[in-house]
């Protein structure tokens, strides 16, 4: 379908990867262009928004009283519907030249989100201007995204950890077989670097300090050589700014808890799955996508534990928008993996 001037009414369809840490979006037959924290700036007594994106992660703890800064999403949910919408325009706005074409969306949602979480997200997509929304869930994003035979009979298993979210997946047939969503991901090792700094050392740190440690020095299993690194935070006796040095061993034994939490949601979806897809699985092992893959020696740990080939894709935070982005720019081939929300 094609409008006066000969552009494809589809051209500006877009999928949107909505995830608690970052949001991303492709525009059909230009890929990946917008690559943000999902973060908002609000006016602390209007609550109108003042930025969103990387310049408002970019204020978090330098405001001053008259500005609050706030994460509209929390472990993969919309908490606050009007922001997430406001946060949603900002972002559409900046990638579409025109509001007289509305697009079809493709949004990813957790696999464990219920029917209220997911119309939520719906909404959200619907009042910043699509006119079409596609429910595609992370897990066969993941997979779609990882390059992996969704549509075979051969089973495939993908762990995506996202900020918020861990969904982990067997599929084949194109559908999904066996699911398992956890409430947590890299959000949920920064709270546990943040508790585990507390308690050991006295010391506050805010988010953004936290992440930086988790990149720096967090492992998933010890390492051949250790890392260490140095922060600064508040001194919760003096109020005084204090320096400390984190090991990388002592940082895994803080984010410990949440590793086993991770190995054992795998175990219960591995558990449940049908002897037959077992064997595919000895065969071809996991993949890992998401942020959360990037954990170092996350991949040795897995393995070890679970007894399969655990890989991690290339590009693992971009996994699920890729997958979602194949959906727009081939429908006709992809459709069926699609659950069309309401149009109003």
């Amino acid at each position: 379908m094609r409008n006066r001037s000969g552009m494809s009414l589809f051209g500006r369809d877009l999928a949107i990867d909505l995830g608690t840490a970052t949001t991303l979006v492709h525009q059909r037959g230009h890929g990946i262009v917008l690559d943000e924290p999902t973060v908002v700036a609000l006016e602390a007594r209007s609550g109108q928004l003042v930025a969103a994106g990387q310049s408002a992660y970019d204020m978090v703890g330098r405001t001053p009283s008259t500005v609050r800064t706030h994460r509209p999403l929390r472990d993969g949910v919309i908490t606050n519907s009007e922001t997430t919408q406001a946060m949603l325009r900002n972002f559409v706005d900046r990638v579409t030249s025109s509001r007289l074409i509305r697009p079809r969306m493709v949004v990813c949602v957790p696999s464990g989100v219920t029917a209220v979480e997911r119309k939520t997200i719906e909404d959200a997509a619907i009042h910043c201007g699509a006119r079409q929304v596609f429910v595609l869930e992370e897990a066969m994003a993941a997979a779609i995204g990882a390059d992996l035979p969704v549509h075979e009979s051969t089973a495939s298993m993908v762990i995506d950890i996202g900020g918020g979210t861990t969904d982990i997946a067997i599929i084949s047939l194109g559908g999904i077989v066996n699911t398992r969503s956890v409430r947590g991901g890299g959000q949920q090792i920064d709270e546990a670097i943040i508790a585990g700094v507390r308690h050991a050392h006295d010391l506050l740190l805010g988010d953004t300090s936290a992440e930086k440690i988790k990149q720096a020095v967090a492992a998933a299993t010890p390492l051949d050589v250790p890392l260490s690194t140095r922060i600064r935070g508040r001194d919760l006796s003096t109020g005084l700014p204090r320096t400390i040095s984190l090991s990388s061993a002592e940082v895994g034994d803080m984010i410990e808890p949440v590793m086993a939490s991770l190995i054992d949601a795998v175990l219960a979806v591995l558990d449940l799955c049908p002897p037959e897809l077992s064997g595919d699985l000895l065969d071809g092992g996991a993949v890992l996508t998401g942020g959360g893959a990037l954990l170092l020696g996350l991949d040795r740990r897995l393995q070890r534990e679970l007894g399969l080939n655990v890989r991690v894709v290339p590009e693992p935070r971009h996994a699920v928008i890729r997958g979602a982005g194949a959906c727009v720019d081939d429908f006709s081939a992809l459709q069926r993996v699609l659950v069309t929300a309401p149009t109003w």
